[in-house]
């Protein structure tokens, strides 16, 4: 009988979301990107995670991974930079929206370095095909006023943006029909103001909404509360009238849906997204949270994720949040193991860097050989949280550098033991479709480069200026 009750149990629960789907997945420990982890969104598209956070810089860049923990070892791949005075700096809150075929990043942006609120604008850039990759376009930008965390969503058959803006002395959520993925069709409403106690700790603030539906019904989960207080949590608004731009088509939850848990090391989890397992069978939240009530509002926050379950009534049960840390089952249906190191491809030649002779000595030469599976073609790229990464061989534990720090063309790539310079930071922007990049110095903003365009093994890898060749494309895939 005992058996029985817990084997009914289990099924309530996964009837209602709260349980795990037997299908495979690999393990994963929060956080899920433990540097510059603020502000994340997760798209999962044809086989594969894309998680963009915030960069406080003038790039937006891509992890892509097969599953959810692989995401915290995946390559920085940066697909945008600033491109006018207009929209040059502190680029925030980057999602990730697909519609007709194309990729839509939505982000913040402002026109400098340091003043914060005088100048972000929202903006819009469009991919060439249907890689979340790119490279992307710039489109447009979506308002006229400060306004930060853009999201987008088709209710009851139409398009819609909703943001945060100031107004009243509080920051509110904002929302306005769109005509087309890149158009504001109408004016920005008013749709939620600070009203509770919780949600005006350090400052009255409603930001980072974002819509989650089920069942025909349309919820709005939205961050209040100074974004720099533990007190920084997650709210939710249920649509409950015909109007989704009328304030009074929306319901407010009066608790915190979503809050600290200091018992698990958790403070002022917001600004989350959702996304749904690869077998559709299971909710996932994405958030980021701090390690100390003190940590602020910075660079120090980190991504977490977990799964999350349906109440009776239909609506969200978002659980509490779990402390950092291993033993955790990723998403149902996803690869049951995952990859932490890269081999990195040569475009023309179809060749793997590699250190030479799998040597362990500064200076061993670095070159292009027929793909063998070997560590010493294998390497780890390891973020170092200035949107720059280093090239870690797995065979020798050393870095891939710039002999003597030379901004020449022509100048070695080789091995050496890590210095921490940008000689040994390298930025990976996307070339073309299909996740093409280059491998772009810190120091000197040259590329790697085969020599002469060779095809041959042990032909040298070197640095020169960008010629929008093949043999200065890489790609970097799980070894």
């Amino acid at each position: 009988m005992a058996r029985r009750l817990l084997t009914l149990l289990a099924a309530l629960l996964l009837a209602l979301g709260l349980g795990q789907s037997t299908a495979s997945a690999a393990g994963f420990a929060n956080p899920v990107k433990s540097v510059k982890g603020a502000d994340p969104w997760i798209s999962y598209h044809d086989g594969n995670y894309y998680l963009v956070t915030t960069s406080w810089t003038n790039a937006i860049t891509v992890r892509r991974s097969a599953t959810l923990g692989g995401l915290n070892t995946a390559p920085s791949i940066q697909v945008w930079t600033g491109d006018a005075a207009s929209r040059c700096c502190n680029i925030w809150a980057p999602e990730l929206h697909y519609a007709n075929g194309r990729w839509y990043l939505y982000y913040v942006a402002g026109q400098n370095v340091t003043d914060y609120v005088p100048t972000q604008r929202v903006h819009v850039l469009e991919s060439a095909g249907s890689d979340p990759l790119g490279p992307y376009t710039y489109k447009n930008q979506l308002n006229g006023s400060w306004m930060l965390d853009p999201t987008v969503a088709t209710i009851n058959g139409k398009l819609y943006v909703m943001g945060s803006a100031s107004g009243g002395g509080t920051q509110n959520i904002v929302i306005a029909p769109m005509s087309n993925p890149y158009t504001v069709s109408g004016s920005y409403t008013t749709i939620s103001t600070p009203t509770h106690a919780w949600e005006k700790s350090g400052a009255a603030v409603n930001e980072g909404p974002e819509i989650l539906q089920r069942g025909g019904r349309t919820y709005l989960v939205y961050s209040a509360s100074g974004c720099w207080t533990p007190d920084y949590a997650l709210g939710q608004l249920t649509l409950t009238g015909s109007d989704p731009t009328a304030a009074s088509s929306w319901t407010k939850k009066s608790t915190a849906v979503f809050s600290s848990a200091a018992s698990k090391g958790v403070y002022g989890p917001g600004h989350n997204g959702f996304f749904d397992s690869p077998d559709g069978t299971q909710s996932w939240i994405v958030y980021h949270a701090n390690d100390a009530a003190g940590d602020g509002c910075d660079n120090g926050r980190t991504t977490r994720a977990q799964a999350f379950g349906w109440n009776a009534d239909g609506s969200p049960n978002l659980g509490t949040p779990v402390a950092l840390g291993g033993g955790l089952t990723g998403p149902s249906g996803e690869p049951s193991s995952t990859s932490t190191t890269y081999t990195v491809t040569n475009r023309a030649s179809g060749k793997c860097l590699e250190v030479a002779g799998s040597s362990g000595a500064d200076g061993a030469n670095v070159q292009q050989w027929t793909c063998s599976g070997g560590a010493h073609q294998k390497w780890r790229i390891e973020d170092q949280g200035d949107d720059t990464s280093r090239l870690v061989n797995v065979a020798t534990g050393k870095v891939l550098d710039t002999a003597d720090c030379s901004a020449a063309d022509g100048a070695d790539l080789r091995q050496w033991s890590w210095l921490n310079n940008t000689c040994q930071r390298y930025r990976f922007p996307t070339t073309d479709t299909g996740g093409w990049v280059r491998i772009v110095n810190q120091a000197t903003g040259k590329v790697a480069d085969v020599a002469d365009c060779s095809t041959s093994d042990g032909a040298d890898v070197r640095q020169w200026s960008w010629l929008n060749n093949n043999c200065q494309q890489w790609k970097l895939n799980p070894a």
